[in-house]
């Protein structure tokens, strides 16, 4: 159980950096979100298939918002196994918004959903520019 937020940095070039906050998802750490979420160009919900439910409060918050945010489905030994489209339906997901499966404790598969999340945020910033030059 997460207790309070993390922090990290990753340079991705000189000109590039990436900064990390990671909030516990529970109700009680809820007035955090606004704080930490000043600014961002995106998210990662993090979802445990045995507690899905427990990402509506992000999904809903990431929404409201509209803060681009992917989901990381967490694929770790004792959990089942789900197609990333199952839990997109499950979390009743708009179509553009993407669904990863990794594994939170490998490097290499959390640099994949960090470079997703990216990608998605310049992607809708893409679209936002382009409906506002028509």
């Amino acid at each position: 159980t997460t207790v309070a937020m993390d922090f990290g940095r990753i340079t991705l070039r000189a000109d590039l950096v990436l900064y990390l906050f990671g909030t516990p998802g529970q109700e009680r750490f809820w007035f955090m979100w606004d704080e930490l979420s000043e600014g961002a160009l995106g998210a990662v919900v993090l979802a445990d298939t045995r507690r899905l439910e427990d990402c509506f409060a992000a999904v809903d918050y990431f929404e409201r918002r509209s803060i681009p945010f992917v989901v990381g489905v967490n694929c770790f030994e004792g959990a089942a196994r789900y197609p990333a489209e199952s839990v997109r339906k499950a979390l009743d997901l708009d179509p553009d918004v993407p669904v990863l499966l990794t594994d939170a404790r490998d490097r290499e598969s959390v640099k994949t959903v960090l470079i997703g999340v990216v990608q998605h945020a310049m992607e809708l910033a893409a679209e936002r520019r382009r409906a506002l030059a028509t």
